[in-house]
């Protein structure tokens, strides 16, 4: 069976789904409102619905479970936080700090983690953030082989540092900067990364 691909950027206020049958979701934004995907499609790593950014669409279940479930394929996260993020606290997050999920806690695993000088180059948000007179905001990058569920807001607010906006930029070799048409080839080449 010939399987196809997608690269989009998932914007801000929607569910990384098709659908839902969830009587309080249905006047929620969902992916098949950015295009018309084949069926069987499915999102690889989900975005919660208040982040943005790099998400691969999939009718391959094998290419999917690969990248969530076998820990190898980096996955990149910009987050602006509150306040001026020290090296200490990015420290503290490349280490493993330990978080809750689902009302257990959980130590997450090394990971790495970096203050961005500046302000990314990301596409434009519809989310508002709050301004400079409210105190200041500073960028991190992290980057991680796991993912739990809202696992960089909850690492950056063990820290001391909680996001106000979240994107991913990167999903293994794949980038924001490449969001042009890939072959399935390309894409396919994220389950023989080591």
């Amino acid at each position: 069976m010939s399987h196809r691909h997608f690269l989009i950027y998932k914007p801000y206020k929607m569910l990384s789904q098709f659908k839902t049958n969830d009587r309080h979701q249905k006047n929620k934004k969902f992916l098949g409102d950015l295009h018309d995907f084949p069926d069987g499609s499915m999102a690889v790593g989900r975005l919660d619905e208040t982040s943005e950014g790099l998400l691969l669409i999939t009718t391959d279940g094998q290419l999917s479970s690969h990248i969530n479930k076998k820990g190898k394929v980096e996955k990149e996260y910009y987050a602006q936080v509150d306040g001026m993020i020290t090296e200490e606290a990015v420290q503290k997050m490349t280490s493993g700090i330990e978080i809750s999920i689902n009302g257990k806690l959980y130590q997450t695993k090394e990971c790495k983690a970096r203050i961005i000088e500046g302000i990314p180059d990301l596409p434009a948000t519809q989310q508002r953030i709050r301004d400079e007179r409210h105190g200041p905001t500073s960028w991190v990058s992290v980057t991680l082989k796991e993912g739990k569920f809202r696992q960089v807001r909850k690492m950056c607010a063990a820290v001391g540092f909680p996001v106000l906006r979240l994107a991913r930029v990167r999903i293994g070799n794949f980038t924001l900067e490449n969001l042009n048409a890939k072959t399935a080839n390309e894409i396919t080449t994220l389950m023989e990364e080591k």
